[in-house]
Order: structure tokens, then C-alpha cells, then sequence
């Protein structure tokens, strides 16, 4: 798959950013999500871009895969950390190397703009998203996640 360009995500997009968060939260967690939340939420980011943003994967015109990024301040650094967060590349187009595109076009920017390094996290069982972040250079960090949602 080699005609894989990554853009901006707009505004207008935000109904598909939402499906494919909806479709990712189902498929990671057998989470059902509230999919006009998710779509109010998408555009929440989409229209505040000091939180983050959005960047598409398109083959032939068509959007096949979608990753979002947020901002995390290091004060040891004195940087920001990109978070790559809600991952998802449609399923007919998996193994091609839509996420490789994704991910290297968000490193190339991330570097420009002056982040200290990219950040994920990804479901203790999905060992397939693992290997494939493995691959692209990334690893395990040395924290655990612990959260208290509301």
C-alpha cells in the first residue's frame, strides 16, 4: 500500500472520528460508547487544538485509518510529550502499513515542533498493537497507569 497520504483531520470529519472511536472502544474492550458523546468530544478537540488533534490516514481517497494526539507538559524536560491516543485503522486495511503512516507523520511533526517524545497506551491483552509499536522503535515504559475516572 503505497498511495497512503496523512492529513489533518477538520471539522467535517468528525462524525467518522467519532465511528471509528466507537468501533475501536467495542472491538479493544467490548466498551460500548455513547456515539453522540464521542462525536461532540471529537469536535470538542478538533475546534481546540491547544488540547491536540486529529491526523487521517487516506488510501485512494478514502479515509482508512485515524489517531489523535494530546499534550502532556514535562517539567524534567521542560517539553511536551505527545500522547497518541484513539487509534484506529479500518479492518480491510489493516498490515498495510496505515498506522506505520500515521505514526511516522505524527514523529516527523512532533520532532519539528519540539516534543521531547511520543507516549501510547495500549490494552494489556492486545499483544498485536504491541508487537506492531515494538516495530516502529517504541517500547514498554517504566510506569504503570493508574486512574481515577469520573
Amino acid at each position: 500500500m503505497s498511495a497512503i497520504t496523512v492529513r489533518d483531520a477538520i471539522a467535517a470529519d468528525a462524525p467518522l472520528i467519532a465511528r471509528c472511536n466507537v468501533a475501536m472502544a467495542a472491538e479493544t474492550e467490548d466498551k460500548p460508547l455513547d456515539a453522540t458523546l464521542v462525536e461532540q468530544g471529537v469536535a470538542n478537540l478538533i475546534g481546540n487544538p491547544a488540547r491536540g488533534f486529529y491526523r487521517l490516514a487516506e488510501y485512494e481517497g478514502e479515509v482508512a485509518g485515524s489517531l489523535m494526539i494530546t499534550y502532556e507538559w514535562s517539567d524534567w524536560r521542560n517539553a511536551d510529550i505527545w500522547w497518541i491516543q484513539s487509534v484506529y485503522v479500518l479492518p480491510a486495511l489493516r498490515r498495510r502499513g496505515v498506522f506505520r503512516a500515521l505514526y511516522r507523520d505524527v514523529e516527523q511533526a512532533a520532532r519539528k515542533a519540539g516534543a521531547c517524545g511520543l507516549r501510547l497506551y495500549a490494552e494489556t491483552a492486545n499483544h498485536r498493537a504491541h508487537r506492531t509499536y515494538e516495530a516502529l522503535g517504541m517500547s514498554s515504559g517504566h510506569y504503570a497507569v493508574f486512574e481515577a475516572m469520573f
